[in-house]
């Protein structure tokens, strides 16, 4: 349980009353102080402020006038602190609420309180902070739940999304055929949302951190091991299908996301120490990066007279991936999720076992090179490669536990 505390600390004669959070957390007692903007004379705090029954009317109109605005800080602060981890508190947060106060009202004004268009609010923002291709995930999510709205004939505002709200939208979803997965990242989304709407000073569900979910059941991603990868290769295509088999080789070589490697041309590769070099900056993380040419991707270059082969449109790479993979006999049944028509201009992932060909898409580069190379290149270098920012994320990426890396181990002893 937290209190707050009033105190007037400055030794000029009219001057704001500082604020004091106590509480206790963990065993431990934590007092932090910051300055409000509710300026009062020394004379009225000193002698008239906890006056008892006071005559002097004027007294009562500013007794009345400063314990309205303490009540309304004080019940700003306890209300923030209900909603945040006690762990995460400390001096500078209690300065931003204090802040937060002070603005609350003008910005509530102009921040939507709705999900639907605060998602637009948000996305606004955030500008050249997130990429084209999450603006359109967003935008998704936000169509959904404009979708979802409408069945239930409701508007959401950012103060309903709660643990109510989790279990109405996920039966939604699942009505209408979406995956786990799927339904997990767009809650992952709008808790961002409503996280980010909790900074702007809007009010959130104290129980937000509750509004997730848990897969149920794991799909594993394909990838191309190097000896179906050899077998693609041998493959006798023709030209439109051996320039994407080339775009192929040269994603499982360099494991970049397609939004990278669609661009790569021969402007972007230079000679240090008589070795290929490729440079380039990745759109998703704005990261700068400079990895080593493979001699797959050299043989590709020399065979195309130091060209990277032409480039084509994300749908057709993808369309065609499936076509030179079906070519090359890559029909593996194994176990996956494609995506599906369902209905007119709706599709839906459907889980089952397929032919490996159904399954590949522009990603499958990017996970064979992680997974391909785990194992035989040090992990700090593989994850250098892709950019992935911890170990865990890495490994979790190619699906290895803890378990595994203990027994792949035994390889070193």
């Amino acid at each position: 349980m937290a209190t707050v505390n009033f105190l007037y600390r400055s030794t000029k004669q009219i001057a704001p009353l500082n604020i004091r959070l106590l509480y206790r957390y963990d065993g431990r007692d934590y007092v932090f102080g910051a300055k409000t903007l509710l300026k009062v004379e020394r004379e009225y705090w000193e002698k008239y402020h906890n006056q008892k029954r006071p005559k002097n009317i004027e007294v009562i109109n500013k007794q009345q006038e400063v314990n309205a605005e303490i009540n309304n800080i004080q019940n700003f602060i306890l209300d923030s602190f209900e909603k945040t981890l006690p762990s995460t508190i400390d001096k500078s947060w209690l300065q931003i609420k204090i802040d937060n106060y002070y603005n609350s009202d003008n910005e509530k004004n102009e921040i939507p309180q709705s999900l639907v268009a605060f998602v637009d609010y948000y996305i606004n923002e955030k500008g050249n902070d997130i990429t084209a291709s999450t603006v359109k995930k967003l935008n998704v999510v936000k169509h959904k739940l404009e979708r979802y709205e409408k069945e239930k004939n409701l508007t959401l505002f950012i103060s309903d999304i709660n643990e109510q709200f989790k279990n109405k939208f996920i039966d939604y979803c699942k009505k209408e055929n979406y995956a786990i997965g799927t339904i997990q990242r767009d809650l992952v989304f709008i808790k961002t949302f409503c996280n980010y709407a909790f900074e702007k000073g809007l009010d959130v569900d104290r129980n937000l951190n509750k509004v997730k979910i848990k897969i149920k059941r794991e799909i594993k991603h394909p990838y191309l091991s190097i000896a179906e990868l050899q077998q693609i290769e041998n493959t006798e295509l023709n030209d439109s299908l051996s320039n994407v088999r080339d775009w192929l080789i040269i994603s499982c070589y360099t494991g970049q996301r397609i939004s990278d490697f669609k661009d790569f041309n021969a402007s972007k590769i230079r000679i240090e120490s008589g070795k290929p070099l490729l440079e380039f900056k990745q759109k998703k993380t704005n990261k700068l990066m400079t990895i080593p040419v493979h001699p797959k991707i050299v043989e590709i270059l020399e065979k195309r007279e130091g060209q990277f082969p032409k480039q084509l449109s994300d749908q057709k790479y993808n369309d065609y991936l499936k076509e030179v993979c079906k070519q090359a006999g890559i029909n593996e049944r194994i176990e996956g999720s494609k995506k599906t028509k369902i209905a007119e201009k709706k599709y839906r992932k459907e889980i089952g076992i397929f032919e490996k060909w159904e399954l590949v898409s522009s990603h499958i580069g990017r996970r064979s090179f992680a997974t391909n190379f785990y194992g035989k290149i040090p992990t700090s270098h593989l994850i250098f490669m892709t950019g992935h920012t911890t170990e865990k994320m890495f490994l979790e990426y190619i699906g290895k536990s803890t378990k595994d890396t203990a027994l792949e181990l035994f390889n070193y002893f």
